[in-house]
């Protein structure tokens, strides 16, 4: 074993450890619960995704060992009633990893990442049991839910096949939610809404963009470009109520030039 994993595994040895003292010393660590720990788990995920998007290494080393800490943790309050503990979590996924990976594991040969894909949902669709979209969390966001159900459809064949016919799928709802809009029908432009998202994370999957990644960026920028807009009119002395439409136009296009 090369020194390097050697103190990759006395970190982990380490943490277990500390985990240990943790529930056995701390009022508060001997409290918790799967449920109780369950928002706090979501919460970390997205301050890693916050620290992901920021580019920043030293915050998502730092998110990566909060999340660590809670795999941890479960793993910790699980082997107190003798359901599983660390080893059984961790075998678990290495058992999953070699049984999906036969290009590298066994004898399936493979030419392209499209390839494993495919080869990944295939094994996954014979080990459920319940239907290929069963695995999706119902909880996840509504544009991640989107692409994931897309993806898995996709993995067994159900798919467009031109990216052409999946932009004109977009114009064809939106022309459906026009109608709706007509008709003041709000249930019908509901779901005809929906429909036209849905078209729309499809198509940022044919183009190979993300679509949640690629609204995140949008919400961003235009903080960015809001917080110019209040700083600007702050720092001119001037009262936000009595900004006209032109103002917030004029505004607006400054902030565009300093953050594209």
């Amino acid at each position: 074993m090369n020194k390097k994993r050697t103190r990759e595994l006395k970190s982990i040895d380490n943490l277990l450890s500390i985990m240990d003292d943790l529930r056995e010393a701390c009022p508060w660590d001997k409290k918790q619960t799967f449920e109780s720990l369950r928002h706090l788990t979501i919460e970390e995920v997205y301050e890693l995704s916050d620290s992901l998007l920021s580019d920043n290494s030293d915050d998502i080393k730092n998110e990566l060992g909060d999340i660590l800490l809670h795999i941890v943790f479960y793993s910790k309050i699980a082997s107190e009633s003798n359901l599983f503990d660390i080893s059984d979590v961790a075998n678990s996924i290495c058992k999953k990893l070699v049984k999906r990976h036969p290009h590298v594991y066994g004898k399936i040969n493979v030419k392209s990442a499209a390839e494993v894909k495919y080869n990944w949902e295939r094994i996954k669709k014979k080990e459920k049991k319940d239907g290929i979209l069963s695995g999706v969390p119902k909880n996840l966001p509504s544009l991640i839910m989107a692409l994931r159900v897309q993806e898995k459809a996709s993995g067994i064949g159900f798919d467009w096949t031109s990216k052409v016919d999946v932009k004109n799928k977009i114009f064809e709802e939106l022309r459906e939610l026009d109608d709706e809009i007509q008709k003041k029908d709000t249930v019908k432009m509901k779901s005809e809404l929906g429909d036209l998202l849905f078209s729309i994370v499809n198509f940022s999957r044919f183009i190979g963009v993300n679509a949640d990644d690629a609204l995140q960026e949008s919400n961003l920028k235009f903080i960015k470009r809001f917080k110019f807009m209040e700083e600007s009119i702050k720092k001119n002395n001037i009262d936000i109520e009595n900004i006209n439409t032109n103002d917030w136009d004029k505004l607006w296009n400054q902030s565009k030039k300093i953050y594209k």
